[in-house]
């Protein structure tokens, strides 16, 4: 049926980017619908503000450019629509104060996702946004949008139209990637999608598996290739995951898909140099048993003393011990599914949109989150750049609005 809401921009998906994109065609007039196939709005924010919400990052912009690979000249034209400082004023503007930590990322002085999304949605409220949750866009019916809702189909004709139903991580809290075939079948451009931020598999040991798994290397130093990172790996069951790991998770992604595996050299002390770490351990050990000396001369924690051993027998000599625990070399085999990833690399094309992410194959359809094909580590770059995308694509329904408007001016 055709309800009320005809002539109104559709935005379909309510996660960071849907949110924002209505937010800014709100303020700018327009009526705005946000669909949602879910029975509430914002599910992988909140699961991302569990550990704290971490909403940007201080850094200077070619290093957080940086952070975004391949895609960093496109995004940087997000970021000039929606800046870091835009998000600490957003935030504030909401009733949340942020604080920067010691690493340089943002938070909100809550430290929790709720809070912000309860005021986020009250102030999309006052600005007339309707909000459909358990409204599943099935695709067009000629220019029509159609739905399937707990009332029957429903079927909708807008002005405009945003995109931004996520990749397919997390499936279970929304985002399950079945829009690709129906973008697909438009001749959209569509690049796979594949884990990222994800953990990666280790043929453990059962005695490391059992006794450390959940156990958090910090810091550490880890170095693929030309890359390294300093941060923390957590070692788990199946392998390691965490925020370092996850900084080098495109190339180690690629490469295990290249060749089925790819090495990483853990660094279990960045903060000493090798000989340093090598005068100390030459120290006597009395009594102590070798795996205290390394707790005690060496500084180690006891996953890392676990991790030394598990690559093979301590070397004999102290020098050869400092290199050994300065290049623990692991070998990673295959990486977690889209199920336990924390985002989605792949997506729409950047060559299948124009600068303000209309599809060019559906003039008056924009996309804006991680439906285009980019990535980004954890640290705040995630959702900097989901926000930032929503102000874009909103931007361009505007302007699409008023080109539409002024091609049928009369002269």
């Amino acid at each position: 049926m055709t309800t009320p809401s005809d002539h109104a921009v559709h935005i379909i998906g309510a996660g960071p980017s849907g949110l924002m994109a209505a937010e800014t065609l709100a303020r700018a007039g327009a009526r705005v619908v946000v669909h949602d196939r879910m029975p509430s709005v914002g599910r992988k924010l909140l699961m991302a503000g569990r550990g704290g919400l971490n909403l940007t990052h201080t850094e200077d912009q070619p290093a957080f450019l940086a952070r975004y690979a391949e895609a960093a000249e496109p995004i940087s034209d997000w970021l000039e629509a929606f800046s870091p400082d835009d998000m600490t004023q957003w935030a504030q503007g909401l009733g949340q104060p942020t604080f920067v930590g010691s690493s340089g990322r943002v938070f909100p002085r809550a430290m929790k996702a709720s809070p912000l999304l309860r005021a986020w949605l009250d102030r999309l409220n006052e600005l007339g946004v309707e909000i459909r949750t358990r409204s599943r866009w099935t695709g067009w019916r000629d220019e029509a949008l159609t739905f399937e809702t707990p009332d029957g189909e429903r079927i909708e004709h807008p002005a405009a139209t945003v995109l931004a139903m996520g990749g397919a991580s997390w499936p279970r809290l929304g985002s399950d990637g079945l829009w690709v075939r129906t973008l697909e079948s438009e001749g959209v451009a569509v690049s796979p999608l594949v884990p990222a931020n994800a953990g990666f598999d280790v043929a453990w040991s059962d005695i490391l598996s059992e006794r450390f798994a959940g156990q958090v290397l910090k810091p550490a130093s880890l170095t693929f290739g030309e890359q390294t990172v300093r941060g923390e790996m957590v070692v788990t069951r199946y392998g390691v995951e965490g925020g370092a790991i996850y900084a080098l998770s495109a190339h180690l992604r690629a490469v295990i898909a290249a060749e089925g595996s790819a090495t990483l050299v853990v660094d279990l002390r960045p903060d000493l140099t090798e000989a340093a770490l090598a005068e100390r351990l030459s120290r006597p050990r009395g009594k102590d048993s070798m795996t205290n000396h390394l707790r005690k001369a060496g500084g180690l924690s006891p996953v890392a003393v676990a991790l030394l051993r598990e690559i093979g027998d301590i070397p004999p000599g102290f020098d050869k011990l400092a290199k050994r625990i300065k290049a623990v070399r692991l070998k990673l085999t295959g990486i977690q599914g889209l199920e336990r990833a924390i985002s989605t690399a792949g997506g729409v094309r950047f060559d299948a949109v124009s600068p303000s992410l209309m599809l060019t194959a559906r003039p008056g359809v924009f996309v804006a989150g991680e439906m285009i094909d980019w990535e980004a580590p954890t640290g705040g770059y995630l959702l900097q750049a989901s926000l930032a995308s929503g102000v874009v694509a909103a931007q361009g329904v505007l302007g699409w609005q008023a080109s539409q408007t002024a091609d049928t001016s009369p002269v």
